[in-house]
């Protein structure tokens, strides 16, 4: 059964002040020299109470399992302890069974051998607990906060508390700090994302069908097994199994079908928001410190919930590496960065803030970034700091499936063009996004697959623009715009963007990608990010009322986020944007809009037309 509920936990998801210096150019390079060591183990074992009732004030009961250090005796010590809380949607008892080294990171037994609880509760209507799911719900956040309050508030503990977790678990981490809940002193949220909406479920417009019918598989999958306290209270247990039923008929099956067929689901709005921690991210006020991935799920939202904390004064740290979601969930990587392992990390910070031992946090870089194309662990002081200026590369020329690049050029006038870009169906399906758009179950199942590691045969569906091989080296940081001039004969089309570096032998590396719907091109210049006057950052609204395609015979400019990134194009090598009209099996239009986005879409260059792509270069 154990085996069976790890396999279950690891597959279903399977199936969240110095200027930059470069440290040494190998990724395993030491870059703290602090003489801070982690502290040995207190206790040789720990004990678990399992199925602990947690009552909420509308009267459902949550489900917690609870570990402490374990005397000679094998009982729990009597010593009060502060308390480390994870709160999740996949079922405790498949973290506990093995599933927690994939999808939370950190096993907690490294903390409570050093003198902490550990408590791990199942949020409403998943895992052994009652109720109704609402993922990320205003009554999910309102139940993270009450289970902080009743941590603090248990005889085993002294009053103090944390958190930890990956994904699901580290947006919980935010929504629970935001109720500002007695007792909570930090928190360590893995891969946590910001805007849901734009994030992951319908990047650029498109419905995310990589993704997120795993996720709501997962749960659903790991709600349904039969809880360990149900032979004893089979009253309990049945009421357990008909809330989740209801839940999945009430919640996961009316979401997916809704936003499939163009409902309302398929835009922004107010369901969106209760559930993006960026909208609650200034009630945080503890030390919070982000592990991200420049591959994952959250690559968009994480770097914003970091800077919003940093521009509060929220002591924050950010370490972000070149990890897809399970990497990223996993931690298991992120010694790489020079500061210790994940377990060692955690063990510092809440040392520091919660028992007052000196962690010497101020030799942790406030941001730490991993530099695709060189190797290099950057260390800054902020994500977007004052050593970046904007920097526009334009599209010229033409460019033809099949591999016909135009150029990319920053000094020369640019020539007018039109490159009419397929509806391919399968592009992006052998791609290192269609590996992140799976939290990383494509690279888990086939790790050695030679297309997520060079994108040139995928670049054959679509147009491409290159830069002549590059003087000197280029380095951008953050957000990237591309501004496409096009035209489309129903008015819409999807444009999924990728920037990628050639190398001189030809390999293709994808760096990191971005996609618009045409007619969700409205641009919200109020939320928009801009440097040096250009834009950098597009805010698009998403919403029905928005959503407007281009006139008939219409030229305009389409703004496509790219997602947020560190990278060097080494002397030598090529700049590349590559432009296709799918990216498989990550987005899926809405029913609705398939046969009026399944057409070519023109792009156009030129002085009438200036299309550019604008990115922050240091």
């Amino acid at each position: 059964m154990t085996t069976i509920l790890s396999r279950l936990g690891a597959v279903a998801l399977s199936a969240a002040l110095t200027a930059g210096a470069l440290v040494a150019n190998a990724p395993t390079a030491t870059a703290d020299t602090t003489p801070w060591k982690p502290r040995g183990e207190q206790y040789a074992a720990t004990v678990t109470t399992t199925d602990l009732a947690i009552k909420m004030d509308d009267g459902v009961t949550l489900r917690a399992d609870l570990m402490r250090p374990a005397g000679a005796d094998g009982k729990p010590i009597t010593t009060k302890l502060p308390v480390i809380v994870t709160i999740t949607a996949y079922n405790k008892t498949v973290l506990a069974a093995g599933g927690g080294a994939v999808l939370s990171g950190a096993g907690p037994a490294y903390l409570v051998k050093r003198g902490y609880a550990q408590l791990t509760v199942d949020a409403r209507g998943t895992g052994s607990s009652e109720g109704q799911w609402g993922a990320f719900s205003a009554r999910e956040g309102k139940d993270a906060g009450a289970i902080m309050e009743w941590a603090a508030k248990q005889p085993w503990s002294n009053g103090k508390t944390g958190m930890t977790g990956a994904s699901y678990m580290g947006i919980s981490q935010l929504f629970a700090a935001a109720h500002q809940p007695t007792g909570l002193k930090a928190i360590f949220p893995q891969v946590p994302g910001a805007d849901v909406y734009r994030d992951v479920v319908a990047s650029g417009g498109q419905i995310d069908v990589g993704f997120i019918p795993l996720w709501l598989g997962l749960v659903t999958a790991t709600g349904v097994i039969p809880p360990a306290y149900g032979a004893q209270e089979p009253a309990a247990g049945f009421k357990m199994a008909t809330d989740h039923l209801m839940g999945g008929l009430n919640f996961t099956l009316p979401l997916a079908v809704q936003a499939v067929l163009g409902g309302e689901p398929a835009y922004d709005g107010p369901f969106y928001k209760e559930r993006s921690p960026i909208n609650v991210i200034d009630k945080v006020k503890v030390p919070t410190f982000f592990v991200g991935g420049e591959f994952d799920l959250f690559q968009r939202g994480t770097p914003l919930n970091f800077e919003s904390l940093q521009r509060n004064g929220v002591p924050t740290k950010f370490i972000l590496g070149p990890w897809d979601h399970l990497q990223g969930s996993s931690g298991a990587e992120v010694a790489k960065a020079g500061y210790g392992t994940l377990s060692e990390l955690q063990l510092r910070w809440f040392d520091h803030y919660i028992k007052g031992r000196d962690g010497q946090l101020e030799k942790i870089s406030p941001l730490t970034y991993y530099e695709q194309g060189s190797g290099a662990w950057v260390k800054k002081s902020r994500w977007m700091a004052s050593d970046l200026s904007a920097k526009k590369y334009k599209l010229s020329g033409s460019s033809s499936i099949g591999g016909q690049s135009g150029r990319l050029t920053s000094t020369t006038t640019p020539v007018a063009g039109a490159s009419i870009v397929p509806p391919v169906p399968v592009t992006g399906l052998c791609t290192r996004s269609a590996n992140q758009w799976t939290a990383g179950v494509a690279n888990m199942l086939v790790p050695t697959l030679p297309c997520f590691q060079d994108n040139a045969l995928n670049d054959l569906g679509g147009i491409t623009f290159d830069t002549a091989p590059l003087g000197k080296s280029v380095r951008f940081q953050g957000p990237l715009n591309a501004r496409l001039y096009v035209s489309s004969p129903t008015g819409d089309g999807m444009l999924s963007v990728a920037i990628e570096d050639v190398a001189p032998d030809g390999k293709v590396s994808r760096i990191t990608g971005g996609w618009q719907v045409i007619a969700h091109r409205a641009l919200d210049t109020a939320r928009s990010r801009y440097l040096d006057g250009m834009l950098l950052q597009a805010y698009h609204p998403f919403t029905k009322a928005a959503k407007k395609p281009l006139a008939s015979g219409a030229i305009e400019p389409v703004d496509v986020e790219v997602f947020p990134t560190g990278a060097v194009i080494k002397a030598g090598h090529k700049l590349r944007i590559a432009v296709q009209a799918f990216d498989v099996p990550h987005l899926l239009s809405p029913l609705t809009d398939l046969l009026t986005q399944l057409v070519p879409v023109t792009v156009h260059t030129g002085t009438k037309y200036p299309s550019a792509v604008t990115m922050a270069v240091r």
